[in-house]
């Protein structure tokens, strides 16, 4: 049995614990003759979504944002309805992740390190993941965003241990690669397999029951 190599566990949440259904989006987008993934692409364009992020405007402007980039290629109520549906798409979490991460933290601490919104505490209250985490670490709410190392540091600081001894999983590359930098170890996520073998060392060493 290998030992643990970490004494808190960061993790991103869009991607790996939290996932958006954009059937209605991909619906609307067809029927208005766009391919599948156009409004994500605008939605997720650094120069409109970065200010969501950061806090600085506000969802009902962010789907504006959006409309307005849509509305040379779709009538102002196609662009609006599309904006609208993509801006309050529903989201699922995954259960497999959500109770590796409960086991995790009977051990360590666990930090959510997510590039966010304002109202990402009333999504994990309707997905029931309030108590997931020790510590959230919410971009629009310290108007930072990973990959800025200040974000790194102040998760460590959070968790209470040294950076070396954190591990951080997000499923952008460029996260990993910051994380890395910033001393942790860090693993790049596709799917549960991959959080389940970083995590199998402490679930293996804690005590049965």
């Amino acid at each position: 049995m290998s030992a643990p190599t970490f004494d808190a566990l960061l993790c991103d949440l869009d991607n790996v614990i939290r996932f958006y259904d954009l059937d209605e989006v991909e619906r609307l987008e067809r029927a208005a003759g766009l391919a599948p993934g156009s409004t994500a692409e605008i939605a997720y364009a650094p120069e409109r979504d970065l200010p969501l992020l950061l806090g600085r405007i506000s969802r009902a402007q962010w789907a504006a944002s959006v409309a307005e980039a849509l509305a040379d290629r779709l009538s102002p109520r196609q662009a609006g309805e599309l904006a609208a549906a993509f801006a309050h798409a529903p989201s699922r979490a995954d259960l497999r992740v959500v109770e590796l991460i409960r086991r995790v933290r009977r051990s360590v601490p666990v930090v959510l390190v997510t590039n966010a919104t304002v109202w990402l505490d009333e999504d994990l209250a309707r997905l029931g993941l309030t108590d997931l985490a020790d510590h959230v670490v919410n971009s629009s709410l310290i108007h930072l965003a990973k990959p800025d190392p200040a974000v790194y540091r102040l998760a460590a600081d959070l968790a209470g241990v040294p950076a070396h001894r954190c591990a951080f999983v997000d499923d952008s590359r460029t996260n990993v690669d910051a994380a890395r930098r910033a001393g942790m170890t860090a693993v790049l996520y596709r799917d549960v397999s991959d959080l389940h073998q970083l995590v199998a060392p402490l679930l293996d060493a804690a005590p049965a029951g």
